[in-house]
């Protein structure tokens, strides 16, 4: 059987270690040389980033989030094991984990990390696909010749180098289609190699819950469990029309992940057709204060995203989902582009204002699309409000000063709520 060590990238056949520096991180598997399609996903990226840049904080339990009333966006693995999780309030985190550093999130800084990180996955192929600033899909068929080396092992020397020169570690899966590929990132994190074979797929996916589907959130889960579905062997004593009948274009799409079938491309030029951030409650909320305070976080992020990828959108779009799953969105086009926080969270936070229902609610999203270049971008000006260019100004220079000081040189105050 072929094998692989991690450590030093040394080819060799079935072993415990090793056999040139007696690593015991060795990877073996029948078809490791024969598969050629990834996902490459960061361990706990944010966390991880300031780990490094303050080595101080290596062993605490560490969560990037807001304020008291805030939520995690993410958090260490010492902190996981607390049962830190994202997306929770972050006073019931500090209750599980009472000594964690709680650090406000870098946007551009973790998008600076992440070029490097692409830089590095640029080497490889050009065939790379970005979920986000720390995970992408990569098609490395047909690269062996190039690099002289089967793609697992030219896979194993990019987290290497990750670790090495970046000081970030990541996690791989390997596969023969994108869905099992990201399924496999996900089984041995951190430092984690695992690879799913085509012989083997059936029986890996043998009653394994369907949560496992990328895109299967609670929704989703409680829909399929009310009809009987809640493992992949469920799934596949359904037939394709049933299911299509049942739950529409997704239906079809369960039929065929039921049997590990995957046909989508790792697309490297798919535009980018909107940016959009939202936060799911640990627990379902009417607080208008809380809410916006959520409002302006997203915005923030939305508008970080944006000009990370030199991009502004036209359309702005509030999500809102009630305690009792109906979805609410609302959206207004603009008369120019933007990218500013300040001119998402405001337009956001009027479309707000139009809902009549108050809550409580369980998630809020907002996003832009209709994407082009920052070219022109919040140039029209409001006679309405003669202090927006103000505004606009105030935060290119408070963007100049994170640039330079780093991201919690400058908060707003509405951030902390």
């Amino acid at each position: 059987m072929p094998a692989l060590c991690r450590d030093c990238l040394t080819t060799f056949e079935t072993g415990s270690r090793c056999p040139k520096c007696r690593s015991p991180r060795v990877l073996a598997h029948p078809e490791l040389f024969d598969l050629s399609i990834a996902h490459m996903d960061c361990d706990a990226f944010y966390a991880s980033v300031e780990k490094r840049d303050d080595p101080s904080l290596a062993h605490k339990p560490v969560i990037i989030g807001g304020g008291k009333r805030g939520v995690v966006s993410t958090a260490c693995y010492v902190a996981r094991i607390r049962g830190v999780r994202s997306a929770m309030p972050m006073f019931q985190a500090l209750k599980l984990c009472p000594d964690a550093v709680v650090i406000k999130p870098r946007g551009s800084h973790y998008a600076a990390v992440s070029k490097q990180i692409r830089a590095l996955m640029d080497e490889l192929t050009p065939s790379i696909e970005p979920l986000s600033l720390d995970e992408a899909f990569l098609d490395m068929t047909g690269t062996a010749r190039l690099h002289g080396a089967p793609p697992a092992v030219m896979l194993a020397k990019l987290v290497k180098r990750m670790e090495d020169e970046i000081g970030l570690t990541g996690s791989i899966g390997l596969s023969h289609n994108k869905f099992l590929a990201k399924v496999a990132s996900d089984l041995d994190k951190p430092r984690g190699f695992s690879v799913i074979g085509r012989a083997e797929t059936a029986q890996f996916l043998a009653g394994k819950p369907v949560r496992m589907i990328w895109g299967v959130g609670d929704a989703a889960q409680a829909s399929l469990e009310r009809a009987g579905i809640r493992t992949f062997t469920d799934l596949l004593r359904w037939d394709k029309d049933a299911l299509v009948e049942r739950f529409g274009g997704m239906g079809e799409r369960l039929w065929h992940l039921a049997r590990g079938e995957d046909h989508r491309r790792i697309s490297a030029h798919a535009p980018v057709k909107s940016i959009s951030n939202e936060t799911t409650f640990f627990e379902d909320t009417s607080d208008m204060d809380l809410l916006d305070g959520h409002l302006w976080r997203l915005s923030e992020k939305v508008a970080d995203r944006a000009k990370a990828k030199g991009r502004s959108g036209r359309v702005v779009t509030l999500k809102l989902k009630r305690a009792d799953f109906k979805l609410i969105t609302k959206r207004v086009s603009l008369p120019d582009t933007t990218q500013s926080a300040d001119r998402i969270y405001r337009t956001a936070a009027a479309l707000f204002e139009t809902v009549k229902n108050r809550g409580p609610f369980r998630l809020i999203g907002v996003g832009i699309s209709e994407i082009t270049g920052a070219e022109g971008a919040d140039t029209a000006g409001d006679l309405l409000d003669p202090q927006a260019e103000k505004r606009r100004a105030a935060e290119k220079a408070t963007d100049a000063i994170r640039a330079k000081f780093g991201d919690n040189a400058i908060t707003k105050g509405r951030a902390i709520r």
